[in-house]
């Protein structure tokens, strides 16, 4: 969920997003891939698709990775091949979209809502522990915006309740946690490759990884029809098999990701050095912290009087956006599910402050300080 103030027509504008400036460069090769894809005739998974499965494994530093059709497949095959069952209980975050919710349902399970760490915004671990039952089946921690959840932490806590961990790694290609990929923290993890995101396709996929070949067999046979082979179907299953297509532009744009995320990077340190210290005018930063490395997949600062500044930019020709202004446990596809009395001041505080600032690849230092002045001159007003 977002919301998009419109640009002033009559100024020179800073879109939120612009994702020319990765695919249009790009062109020959994504063209020459899906017309190698065309030719050969296979249009479902094949070579395509397992080269890329195993270029992203390697990218994770893990044994396997899976591919499939988008990320929310990617959430509900990892949670069932975790053993999600009807009745069971898997703990989560409320700050973050739909899909991560909506994976805990399609398994007949119902999602435990636990606030976010003040400073990050990732989940706060501590909160975990205290929710666990007899009904946790697993723990769905959500790298937000690129930021990785403390995994050291709370891959700790799981394994000394037993419990299996699947990561929401829908926004955080190539994030590092103590020097580790997130994706390989987890006993599987799932990503996303929405066209926006860091390593985005030219439409849907998704994929999930993990070291246990177990888990990978479950989610192979989970995801076209439940076949073990052709014809022979040991469960139901769906059919969440990823595009040849979708294989072949991934594995051209896999090869840059590491450089675009350093520009992300590079993006998001101008940032950081020139709104800092803007606290007493009502904007905060969210912390990075030392044992991880964000891939910056949105630039999010808290801000007092989100609309007024929101207009201003715009007025500017500045295009920001807000996502999650409702908390999932608010919305009326998951309130039935938790308890009228929820009460996570976090998560509450986030949704009325947070707003994402324009930052991609292609961007210039010039927009980026474009953007600060006059989110400055907004906040001093």
């Amino acid at each position: 969920m977002s919301t998009t103030p419109e640009i002033n027509p009559d100024l020179p504008s800073i879109p939120f997003l612009d994702l020319s400036h990765q695919n249009e460069p790009l062109a020959a090769d994504l063209e020459a891939a899906v017309s190698r894809v065309v030719r050969s005739g296979i249009f479902i998974l094949g070579p395509e698709v397992e080269t890329f499965e195993q270029s992203f494994a390697r990218l994770c530093e893990v044994e396997h990775a899976v591919a499939v059709n988008s990320g929310t497949s990617a959430l509900h095959l990892g949670l069932l091949a975790l053993g999600v069952e009807p009745g069971d209980e898997v703990i989560t975050v409320a700050h973050t979209f739909a899909a991560t919710a909506e994976a805990i349902v399609y398994c007949g399970a119902k999602p435990v809502f636990i606030d976010l760490d003040p400073g990050t915004l990732a989940m706060d671990v501590e909160q975990a522990g205290s929710h666990i039952t007899d009904r946790t089946k697993a723990i769905l921690p959500v790298h937000l915006y690129g930021n990785p959840v403390d995994m050291g932490k709370l891959m700790e806590l799981a394994n000394g309740y037993g419990i299996p961990v699947l990561e929401d790694a829908c926004q955080a290609h190539g994030a590092l946690h103590r020097s580790r990929p997130v994706g390989g923290w987890g006993d599987a993890a799932a990503f996303s490759f929405y066209p926006t995101k860091n390593l985005g396709g030219l439409g849907e996929g998704g994929i999930v990884t993990t070291d246990d070949p177990e888990i990978a067999d479950r989610v192979r046979m989970l995801r076209s029809h439940g076949e073990s082979s052709r014809y022979q179907h040991e469960r139901i299953g769906f059919n969440y098999r990823m595009s040849a297509f979708q294989g072949s532009v991934l594995n051209v744009k896999l090869a840059y990701l590491e450089a675009w995320n350093g520009v992300r990077k590079h993006l998001a340190e101008r940032y950081r050095k020139n709104l800092s210290g803007l606290k007493e005018q009502g904007l905060r930063l969210l912390e990075v912290t030392r044992e991880s490395e964000t891939v910056d997949h949105l630039f999010v600062v808290l801000v007092d009087r989100r609309e007024r500044i929101m207009k201003d930019l715009s007025e500017a020709g500045i295009q920001t956006r807000v996502f999650y202004s409702m908390p999932l446990y608010r919305q009326p596809a998951f309130d039935h599910l938790v308890a009228d009395d929820i009460a996570l001041p976090v998560t509450e505080e986030i949704s009325k402050k947070a707003l994402s600032l324009p930052l991609f690849p292609g961007m210039r230092i010039e927009e980026v300080d474009l953007v600060v002045k006059h989110l400055c001159e907004s906040l001093n007003r």
